[in-house]
């Protein structure tokens, strides 16, 4: 079994404190699993503070020891926060030589895991330190969890059309159906991936993301499905595939549009029997995954053209939501760029704290074609350049022309929008009908010849609308 590591920190230079731990540790109460014990005191001249978490990362301990003089209470306070923050997956027991209740829970609210208070016992220290080995996994667990919660910041906004969809994640995150996410490049696909894996009772399972278009399509089933040894010409060992590596999770395959249809077949197969074949084995493999999906294209469209596989598509598709582009959530453009700029300010160590008015009107203006993720590169970039605590037009450099906002009329944009939503409207109506005029015109409220030169005017085909079955 591989040998524990204690590591103490000792802030009081005139302690022996040392000598006594390692005193604990050689005695004959110790337990049968002997720990490997080291220390450093901090503040001596041959040990400058700068170096220290060098020095915690190098013997890579298991549990931290903290020792926390009362008599260097702000100097040793201020260090325990850097230690903390450098070294988040390494558990704390502070030490203390005395404290009053009030100061111990400032302490750990900072981030220590337990704490003792001198003289040490080893039928006090001990328990200590081997519960917090026990459950180091599980607190390292809890820890990655959290960051991931505090990832879910990042679905930002208040517009209408956004929070509609956002507010169904905690709900179709407590089940293992199949999810498809609709929404352009860059809206933040991923990151709703990922809410509902972290929301749902798989969050303590992998979470594999996977684009399917930056995957070889020599590859895709090697990828998904693994192989066997000589399974091919270059396949000298066994591989498990990313179905095997998301056991108990959640798969997340973005751009799903681009798999294969030879994929798609084998992958059809896997979400309707949880099981899959290896490249080259005779074993059949079982898998419990859930899988959520997303693309940047209609795949209705795709389905109609063939490229993608009509009962693949309703199995992916069991519940669905689609996000917004940015520019149609413009009212969250300036709560998206105060987050990105406090993020970044923070990254790069800046100053930059808020946004001119004439900046935030620049921003809201452009129609953001990379949509969220284009306003984050944006805002970094200004920060980057920007040494003012105000971010100013001139800081924020904007991809290609801005705009036509910026040159249309009220009446032209009017006219823009009322043509996106016609289109769209006709279309959903037409495939809500199976293509049949006469009834989508019924549901719209209107003639069926005035339906009929609105779906002229947008240059639809009904006929690709007559094979659809709900």
């Amino acid at each position: 079994m591989e040998q524990r590591k204690v590591l103490l920190l000792d802030c009081n230079p005139v302690s022996d404190l040392d000598v006594t731990l390692r005193g604990i540790f050689e005695s004959p109460v110790s337990p049968n699993e002997k720990l490997l014990y080291e220390s450093i005191r901090v503040f001596e001249s041959n040990v400058p503070v700068r170096n220290l978490s060098k020095a915690v990362t190098d013997f890579d301990p298991d549990v931290l020891l903290f020792f926390l003089s009362h008599a260097l209470l702000e100097k040793s306070c201020n260090l325990f926060q850097s230690i903390r923050k450098e070294c988040m997956e390494i558990p704390i027991l502070l030490i203390v030589d005395e404290y009053q209740p009030d100061e111990m829970f400032d302490l750990l609210k900072l981030g220590a895991d337990d704490f003792i208070a001198l003289p040490l016992r080893a039928m006090d220290i001990f328990p200590r330190i081997w519960r917090l080995l026990r459950y180091k996994h599980h607190e390292d667990t809890l820890t990655y969890k959290l960051k991931e919660r505090l990832g879910l910041k990042q679905l930002v906004g208040e517009s209408h059309a956004f929070v509609t969809e956002v507010k169904k994640i905690p709900i179709i995150a407590k089940g293992s159906a199949s999810i498809l996410i609709m929404g352009e490049t860059g809206t933040g696909k991923e990151v709703c991936a990922r809410a509902i894996h972290y929301l749902s009772p798989r969050e303590g399972y992998p979470f594999i993301p996977v684009n399917c278009g930056a995957i070889p399509v020599e590859l895709v089933e090697n990828e998904l499905f693994g192989h066997e040894s000589g399974a091919f010409t270059s396949a000298t060992s066994s591989q498990q595939g990313l179905i095997h590596e998301a056991e108990g999770g959640t798969l997340f395959l973005d751009e799903i549009d681009c798999l294969p249809l030879l994929a798609q077949t084998k992958f059809l197969r896997f979400l309707q029997e949880k099981e899959y074949r290896p490249l080259g084995s005779n074993k059949i493999c079982k898998a419990d995954v859930r899988i959520i999906t997303a693309t940047n294209i209609s795949l209705e469209a795709a389905v109609k053209t063939g490229k993608f596989r009509n009962d693949l598509y309703y199995r992916l598709n069991i519940i669905s939501f689609k996000l917004p582009p940015l520019r149609e959530r413009r009212e969250d453009i300036p709560l998206l760029a105060q987050h990105f700029l406090y993020k970044y300010a923070t990254e790069y160590d800046k100053q930059a704290s808020a946004f001119s008015s004439d900046a935030i009107q620049h921003l809201m203006l452009f129609d953001w074609p990379g949509n969220v993720r284009e306003l984050e590169h944006v805002i970094e970039r200004a920060v980057v350049l920007s040494d003012q605590k105000i971010i100013q037009k001139a800081d924020i450099v904007l991809p290609g022309i801005e705009s036509s906002l910026h040159q249309e009329s009220f009446q032209e944009a009017k006219d823009r929008v009322v043509v996106q939503f016609e289109s769209a409207y006709i279309q959903s109506l037409l495939l809500a009908h199976q293509g049949n005029i006469t009834k989508a015109a019924q549901a719209a409220k209107k003639n069926r010849r005035a339906f009929w030169q609105l779906i002229q005017k947008h240059h639809i085909n009904p006929q690709i609308y007559k094979s659809h079955r709900l």
